[in-house]
């Protein structure tokens, strides 16, 4: 973080110094709402949620390094703490404050990321990419809400030079003051699925939240936008920015010869009026190689070079939980359990379909519930239960909120079963199985299908 005083704090959270010990003139340099975080220099933000009060933890927070506090209410133990303390009536108000006040102190280029589903992996994507050229801060984890996105903004060092972002919401209206901290130059909509669909009604309803972030483009920007998106009139019309369109065969960015291998995707990426570069990604899946091209459209919007982009596409680590493979007595396991949505989880059927198999090897796809689909839950899980069939899939589905998979799947004449707790489920996988099978496992959060994985296919 580029240091900041205590009196720059102070006045861009619109804040007042209320300790005995108010030195303005107090040096930060780094931000944090977690005291496990804390280090020598830090500001501790005490955020509320509905089960806990962060402003209880200020001693704590002094005692593990901050050198300044922000709080809403005083603590009875000001004196003990010993360090400047603004006092705020809204912390995560102060908290989102003080980032657009920090953001625009910075001389960067931002690219902002948002849609249904394939944020973090575009993110990586691009922050390889990027990298090939300039000095990157990107999203760590899912720092990319209404908390995460201003302390990712606030961890930018003074010599990054660009800055890869993620932008996530559950529900409208939460785009807009995210692209108002991050003040982005590129903006990626890497799609519009059905996530979220609870709480935004239709497909319509997530495109015009998404399109905050085409909204927000100044004349000067780009919007990146998916070739196969049925959205891309709707969201053209709702930038004043340049629009740059990439996909299989179709765009400026585009991928053409792709093959599908054991170890992931192999293309040549194509740019107008550049010399073609050959893409070799290590993880599968066609919807992958849609997330990287528009990475590589983010890179090209930068201004470099075919070769560059094609030389961090290719060096891309995903993080954890997508697509990932290992391999555990002898069967190839396919950790893509960190989320899932109807998109995400026929994206993620159709790359187990297309991943090559010898001497009558089997294709086991384990699926829990799927979150946020309302009264549309029943119909898109069973819709994906068919589709697995369709593509001759061996189908588990555990949790009884998973169930209608496993309806779906014996509806179109699949191998399909279905178990009631991760246990049960593992132990009939990993007895199922033999060397050669490859099984893939997904579910949203909160179905927890890494615990089956880890049971029946223990990593070493």
């Amino acid at each position: 973080m580029k240091p900041i005083t205590v009196n720059e704090i102070t006045s861009a959270t619109g804040g007042e110094l209320a300790s005995a010990t108010a030195h303005g003139d107090v040096v930060i340099t780094s931000v944090s709402t977690d005291t496990r975080t804390l280090v020598d220099g830090s500001l501790y933000i005490a955020l509320r949620g509905e089960n806990f009060n962060g402003n209880v933890f200020a001693l704590a927070a002094v005692k593990a390094g901050a050198d300044c506090v922000i709080l809403d209410e005083m603590p009875t133990d000001v004196e003990q703490l010993g360090v400047p303390i603004v006092l705020v009536q809204d912390t995560l108000l102060a908290l989102q404050r003080l980032a657009k006040w920090y953001r625009q102190q910075l001389d960067i280029r931002v690219v902002g990321i948002t849609g249904s589903n394939g944020k973090t992996s575009t993110k990586d994507f691009a922050a390889s990419v990027i990298a090939q050229k300039w000095k990157v801060n990107a999203t760590k984890g899912n720092l990319n809400n209404h908390i995460g996105l201003p302390l990712s903004v606030l961890s930018t060092e003074e010599d990054d030079q660009v800055c890869v972002w993620e932008m996530g919401m559950n529900h409208a209206g939460e785009i807009a003051p995210l692209c108002q901290i991050a003040q982005p130059d590129i903006g990626i909509i890497t799609n519009i699925g059905t996530a979220h669909i609870e709480f935004l009604k239709t497909r319509e309803g997530i495109a015009e939240e998404k399109s905050a972030l085409a909204r927000a483009l100044p004349e000067q920007g780009t919007l990146i936008l998916p070739a196969s998106c049925d959205f891309v009139d709707y969201l053209i019309e709702r930038t004043k920015a340049k629009v740059m369109i990439a996909g299989n065969c179709r765009g400026v960015v585009r991928a053409e010869d792709l093959r599908v291998t054991e170890t992931g995707s192999v293309f040549k990426l194509c740019i107008d009026q550049q010399e073609e570069a050959l893409v070799e990604l290590n993880v599968g899946g066609k919807h992958m190689v849609n997330n990287a091209l528009l990475a590589a459209a983010a890179g090209h919007a930068l201004g470099m070079k075919s070769a560059e982009i094609a030389a961090g596409l290719s060096q891309t680590q995903l993080s954890g939980g997508r697509l990932q493979k290992y391999v555990s007595g002898g069967v190839a396991v396919i950790d893509d359990t960190y989320n899932a949505n109807p998109d995400s989880v026929i994206a993620a059927i159709e790359t187990l379909a297309e991943l090559p198999i010898h001497n009558g090897a089997r294709r086991l796809v384990v699926l829990g519930a799927m979150a946020e689909l309302g009264v549309h839950s029943d119909a898109e899980h069973c819709r994906v239960g068919k589709l697995a069939a369709e593509k001759n899939l061996t189908v588990v589905s555990v949790g009884d909120a998973a169930r209608q998979i496993y309806e779906g799947a014996i509806s179109n004449g699949a191998d399909a079963h279905q178990f009631d707790d991760a246990e049960s489920a593992a132990m009939w996988i990993k007895d199922f199985c033999k060397e050669g099978d490859s099984a893939l496992f997904k579910g949203s959060r909160m179905a927890e299908m890494e615990k089956v994985m880890n049971q029946a296919f223990p990593q070493n």
